[in-house]
């Protein structure tokens, strides 16, 4: 048997194994073709004769197919080999933004084509998204999780940062439906890395007493946990009214106010390196309270809207959204860390089904609704809503103990049944493909 020599420079870090390895690798690629694509869906709409209220049926679409699936997803994510149920999702999303893609190059997409085949991406993502966290969250262990998160989701947001700006000059010089067939491209590309997963390192499931006792046994695992469900509580509005103002209001300030989709995509890319400079501040901090500290940082996810709602130029904006973030960089860091802490192995994927399904259950609503709340208040009353209502919410979870008083643990704490890792040691986000948790379906 040979060794390496004590003295031999390591590839990766200690805590970078290769299924934690393909995770990064394959969000990387999905994050710079769906940062762009969320630009020229948007685009898609409004070039084919649509308005802002048209953009929220589309982006409704796609969130409530993903509601409606997710709790399935997160129970059949815990039962199945997860990357299995990751393949199968991309494949699917893969044909749909194709077909997508087929329909605006050949012109004149009809507003119900549009809006099924992105509910079909939406099915596609209430299955991949528990599967992904889950998947994630078991192919790291020991007193590096947290680096390993932020490592993910430097990677993650990096790559969202060149997908929204090159995206949005893509949109403005070829038109969007090049762009969404440049995610379908990347969509089969990471599913094929995907494929490549190991799970041999998780213990099979017993067979159990089915779907419904699996989603209630999910169901008693998340409502135990205050400091869980008070957070999904509060970014089931955040994530929301963010999601309206950023795919519904912001293309349509950027088109009337900005000049059009290249200032939007600049402004998105200025949030995705806010993100890529959050974690590279996770990487070396770590802050003791987890989520009292992430928690003061959705404060400044109000900004974007208030900034829009003025609206400030394109510089101004850019600052804005990248100062907002860092701020949600540190919370979606924290998140993954308490997550990974306190939640067992086995029934991670059902946690993180209830946890998206609380988060994004109120998007389909708030989309739609952003077109008659134009009519009906004005865009900027409606944007400064938004802002006072993130705001309010945030303020309101800092009153549960859990989440002032929740703190790291220094040591890895052993699970029942306790995986073992991968290789020596890996958000999803944000939305992206990958995105993990309430943070992820913001970053």
């Amino acid at each position: 048997m040979t060794t390496t020599p004590a003295s031999a420079p390591r590839r990766r870090p200690s805590w970078a194994g290769r299924n934690y390895t393909l995770l990064t690798a394959a969000a990387i690629v999905t994050n710079l073709g769906s940062h762009g694509a969320l630009i020229a869906a948007a685009f898609a709409v409004l070039d084919a004769g649509g308005d802002g209220g048209d953009v929220g049926l589309v982006a409704a679409a796609r969130t409530l197919p993903l509601v409606l699936f997710l709790l399935i997803g997160g129970a059949v994510a815990d039962r199945l080999p997860r990357h299995h149920v990751m393949v199968a999702a991309n494949a699917l999303n893969c044909v749909s933004q194709a077909a997508f893609a087929g329909l605006v190059i050949a012109g004149e997409p009809q507003l119900w084509q549009m809006m099924l085949l992105t509910g079909l991406g939406g099915v596609g993502q209430a299955f991949f998204g528990p599967a992904a966290e889950g998947m994630l969250m078991s192919s790291v262990s020991g007193e590096q999780v947290s680096r390993a998160f932020a490592m993910y989701r430097l990677a993650m947001q990096g790559a969202g940062l060149g997908g929204a700006a090159l995206g949005g000059l893509m949109v403005a010089a070829m038109g969007p439906g090049w762009v969404l067939a440049v995610d379908a491209v990347a969509f089969a590309a990471a599913g094929a890395l995907r494929s490549f997963l190991d799970v041999s390192h998780i213990p099979e499931r017993a067979p159990g007493g089915g779907l419904l006792s699996d989603l209630r046994d999910g169901w008693r695992e998340f409502t135990g946990r205050p400091w869980l469900w008070s957070i999904v509580a509060q970014f089931s509005v955040v994530v929301a009214v963010v999601g309206a103002a950023e795919s519904v209001f912001g293309p349509l300030v950027a088109r009337d106010e900005l000049g059009g989709a290249g200032p939007w995509g600049l402004a998105l890319g200025a949030f995705g390196a806010g993100t890529v400079g959050g974690a590279f501040l996770m990487m070396r901090w770590k802050p003791r309270r987890l989520l009292f500290a992430g928690t003061l940082c959705v404060f400044p996810l109000a900004a974007p809207s208030a900034a829009l709602a003025v609206p400030l130029p394109v510089a101004g904006l850019a600052a804005v959204m990248f100062v907002s973030g860092v701020a949600i960089e540190v919370f979606g860091v924290s998140w993954m860390t308490a997550m990974h802490q306190e939640i067992p192995e086995e029934k991670l994927s059902r946690v993180a089904a209830y946890d998206w399904f609380g988060s994004i259950a109120m998007v389909p609503l708030a989309t739609a609704l952003a077109g008659p709340a134009e009519s009906a208040f004005g865009r900027s009353s409606s944007l400064w809503g938004c802002a006072a209502l993130v705001v309010l919410v945030t303020a309101a979870v800092l009153f549960v103990p859990d989440v002032r008083n929740l703190t790291r643990r220094t040591k890895e704490v052993t699970r029942v049944p306790a995986p073992r890792a991968v290789g020596s040691a890996d958000a999803v986000a944000a939305t992206s493909a990958d995105a993990e948790g309430p943070a992820g379906r913001l970053g």
